[in-house]
């Protein structure tokens, strides 16, 4: 082969290489970024009930962990309120009366955890594995979604299935 045919060639294997490249770039550019959506890094979901100029009343991470359909269920999350005034969030499923909890301006409670508020659902009408619908409200406004319900199979929420021994809180209210 002569010099002239091997010059030829790399130089067309270099533009090749040039197009592509500059295709890839292209394509990329043009693809929408999924790092910068919103989404559940959990298990549970989120619910944004209002959000105005930045400031958002939200229910992070919610889910209810029971041990089986029919037993009492222990609700697990957050909700915050980043606005300036107190809000009240009201969370409604269709496993008993509504619970309310207050939460202040700029704050946050933790629902389920050690140093935050422990609310017992007294049952759960779906299994494991499955959702229930329910609507979670604050400052007037209203949000419908799919409350998951997981069991203790995984380490993590077996800690926070309802023990026999603690009595089930009068129609799913938060206790101390």
């Amino acid at each position: 082969m002569s010099r002239r045919a091997t010059a030829a060639r790399g130089a067309r294997t270099i533009a090749l290489a040039a197009v592509s490249a500059t295709g890839a770039l292209l394509l990329a550019g043009c693809a929408p970024s999924t790092t910068t959506l919103n989404y559940d890094p959990s298990d549970g979901v989120g619910v944004t009930i209002q959000s105005v100029d930045g400031d958002e009343l939200r229910g992070i991470n919610l889910l209810v962990v029971a041990a089986a359909e029919g037993e009492p269920g222990n609700l697990i999350g957050a909700l915050t309120n980043e606005t300036q005034d107190d809000a009240t969030f009201t969370l409604e499923h269709p496993d008993g009366a509504p619970v309310s909890l207050d939460v202040p301006a700029g704050g946050t409670v933790y629902l389920g955890t050690a140093t935050g508020e422990t609310v017992q659902l007294d049952t759960v009408s779906a299994p494991p594995g499955s959702y229930v619908d329910a609507t979670l409200s604050a400052a007037g406004e209203t949000e419908e979604f799919k409350l998951p319900i997981l069991d203790g199979t995984l380490p993590e929420y077996a800690e926070h299935l309802p023990s026999a021994a603690a009595s089930p809180s009068p129609s799913g209210t938060p206790t101390e």
